[in-house]
């Protein structure tokens, strides 16, 4: 597109956005004087879609009128509420529904797929993640391997960047299991990078991986909602995410797990169990012999917690309403104008890590700050723009197709521009 770094051409891409009335199902949070606030952290919480108070009220008032015997005569039965997000989530991550489920935080249901898919060997038991993963990844994987008995330094493979480079190429993720392929067990890694917003080619991860026959996971904590992660088609085995970023169910909501089709009929495979993985149609028995659901389901350990669910299922609505589709159109747009506008600045202090190329990334800009402290991310804060920081020098900016808009980030700019 040929931007122009004008207020007015901000506003009139506000005027021919189809989805700027979206920014109005959300509540923005306002300074003393109420005015919005600048919120570029969708990428660490979501704001909340205005609807999530009546989602949650609902279920309030069927437990205060009901009692227990809201599990069957609620409005939305709780008995399998969870079946009502199941469909509408696989949408977003591009699954089927049998292969997705919501259910526990997302290095829980991590763990839980890693007792299933992460099953070593005494000659193929290593395990690969990206240098810069999130640290609960690390420490995750870490824990797996020393409890496996295995070496939780040298028996943990990091894909890194280039000498000088700071985002990471798949070619050397290629040469990784050329010649270490035989001791890999499983590749675990972020889809989208939570430091850079890269967002890496799941497809071939998995045709790598499974080129030497490892098992290959993908933690979507930054891509659920955010892009097209096309899991199904992918063919990786398993993923998890979180949903309260990009999905905006609100602080430590539930999160999400897949598993491919291709296991969804394996009742071999080892998983820890609950009453909640055993077949429905014979749970209420009570003494029956285990029998473990088919699909994502066949991972649930406990029934749903339904207050957290009803938010997730507020949101969910509203990207069932809208598309993932058109929230990537606009995605790609409103993402490229803040990239445009940065670029603008023209200065030597800052500049931008994320992939230029709008398929390698989300909405996500890390910008990083040259001889970095936080003074300048402190200094858009009292600016009212609420960005984060990670160490050691980058600012993260996540413009959100639901409510953030194009003059959203030609104000934010601005500032930045004079701050700097």
């Amino acid at each position: 597109m040929k931007y122009q770094n004008t207020l007015e051409y901000a506003q009139q891409q506000d005027k021919e956005d189809k989805l700027s009335s979206l920014r109005d199902r959300f509540h923005i949070p306002k300074d003393k004087n109420g005015k919005d606030w600048l919120y570029f952290t969708g990428n660490s919480l979501g704001l909340q879609p205005k609807s999530t108070k009546e989602y949650i009220n609902q279920e309030l008032e069927d437990w205060a009128n009901l009692g227990v015997e809201g599990h069957f005569e609620a409005k939305n039965p709780w008995l399998n509420y969870h079946e009502l997000l199941t469909e509408k989530m696989a949408k977003v991550v591009g699954a089927k529904p049998i292969e997705v489920v919501v259910m526990n935080t997302l290095t829980t249901n991590l763990h839980l797929l890693m007792v299933s898919f992460y099953r070593p060997t005494k000659t193929k038991y290593k395990i690969v993640i990206e240098s810069d993963a999130f640290p609960s990844d690390r420490y995750a994987v870490q824990s797996q391997l020393k409890f496996h008995g295995f070496d939780e330094e040298t028996d943990l493979i990091e894909w890194k960047p280039r000498e000088g480079e700071t985002l990471l190429n798949i070619e050397d993720l290629e040469a990784i299991l050329k010649f270490e392929g035989d001791e890999i067990a499983l590749l675990l890694i972020g889809g989208v990078n939570y430091y850079t917003g890269q967002f890496l080619d799941l497809k071939r991860i998995a045709e790598i991986g499974h080129s030497k026959d490892c098992v290959v996971g993908i933690d979507l904590a930054h891509g659920a909602g955010n892009i097209q992660p096309n899991l199904h088609d992918s063919g990786v085995d398993f993923a998890a995410w979180c949903t309260y970023k990009y999905l905006n169910s609100g602080p430590g909501s539930l999160a999400g797990l897949f598993v491919h089709e291709k296991h969804s009929k394996n009742k071999e495979l080892p998983r820890f169990a609950g009453w909640w993985n055993h077949n429905k149609e014979t749970r209420f028995n009570m003494r029956q012999p285990f029998d473990v659901m088919e699909g994502a389901e066949g991972w649930q350990l406990s029934n749903p917690p339904i207050l957290s669910m009803a938010a997730i299922k507020a949101s969910l609505d509203l990207f069932d309403e809208v598309g993932m589709e058109a929230l990537r159109e606009k995605s790609e747009k409103l993402t490229g104008y803040f990239e445009f506008l940065i670029n603008e600045i023209g200065s030597d202090d800052i500049k931008i890590i994320t992939p230029s190329n709008p398929k390698e990334r989300g909405c996500q800009l890390s910008i990083q700050v040259i001889n970095a402290d936080q003074s300048l991310h402190k200094k858009l804060t009292e600016n009212h723009i609420i960005t984060d920081w990670r160490e050691p020098d980058v600012i993260r900016c996540a413009p959100t197709p639901m409510y953030n808009s194009f003059e959203d980030v030609y104000r934010m700019v601005t500032i930045l521009k004079e701050l700097l």
